[in-house]
């Protein structure tokens, strides 16, 4: 009859040549128990593979996360306002100034639709003869200094002041912003732009007349609506 492990076995316990099991124990010993400070070690391909999809994954967020911008995780309800903030060319990028200048500076008098406040004396832009005119020679002028007096747009007469924005504005902010008025089609405009050089060379024309020296009615009509 096999003996148990856990039967004596004849001879003293430490005895070289005791008896052992089928695992090697000795008869009648325990099993080890497991050691509490045995170190267990993560395999180096694993370290390099995880390595590898953080360099990734970071890679591609830094690409396609667009900084986290707003405009890129909040896009805009309409089309218009989707491509004023990704503009499609240089004349869409200009437009997108514009209308951003005009949305911070106009909207008070002329009225986001641009078709102004008679009631108040600020006339519409939406439609103007003097907005379409064939160039914007008159308008420039207006933006740079101002307006002081009444004025007769379509026909119907409006008398209050425009403010200067020769110092706050810069030749592309004045640029921009014509270029906006004139050739929005959500108005039904569809005049031809301004340019910065436009402004530029219009401004030193009439440096002299300083900031505070609106125009008036009567003396842009003296003025070509081009050169």
């Amino acid at each position: 009859m096999t003996p148990d492990r856990h039967d004596t076995p004849p001879g003293p316990a430490t005895d070289l040549h005791a008896p052992t099991d089928v695992d090697g124990l000795a008869w009648g010993s325990e099993p080890p128990e497991p050691r509490a400070d045995a170190t267990f070690y993560t395999p180096i391909w694993l370290v390099a593979v995880f390595g590898v999809f953080l360099y990734w994954g970071s890679t591609y967020v830094d690409r396609n996360g667009g900084g986290f911008n707003p405009l890129v995780f909040t896009p805009g309800e309409r089309l218009a306002d989707v491509e004023a903030r990704v503009p499609r060319s240089e004349a869409d990028a200009l437009l997108a100034q514009g209308r951003k200048v005009y949305n911070l500076y106009c909207t008070a008098c002329h009225q986001p639709n641009g078709r102004g406040d008679a009631s108040r004396g600020f006339p519409p832009l939406a439609g103007s003869d003097w907005v379409l005119a064939e160039g914007p020679n008159r308008i420039i002028r207006i933006v740079l200094n101002g307006l002081q007096g009444p004025i007769t747009v379509n026909g119907v007469q409006y008398d209050n002041q425009m403010l200067p924005w020769r110092d706050q504005l810069t030749d592309e902010d004045i640029a921009a912003v014509i270029t906006f008025i004139r050739g929005n089609k959500e108005w039904g405009n569809n005049a031809g732009p301004a340019t910065p050089a436009q402004v530029k060379a219009i401004r030193d024309a009439t440096e002299s007349r300083g900031t505070y020296t609106p125009w008036t009615a009567a003396e842009l009509l003296t003025i070509p609506v081009k050169d």
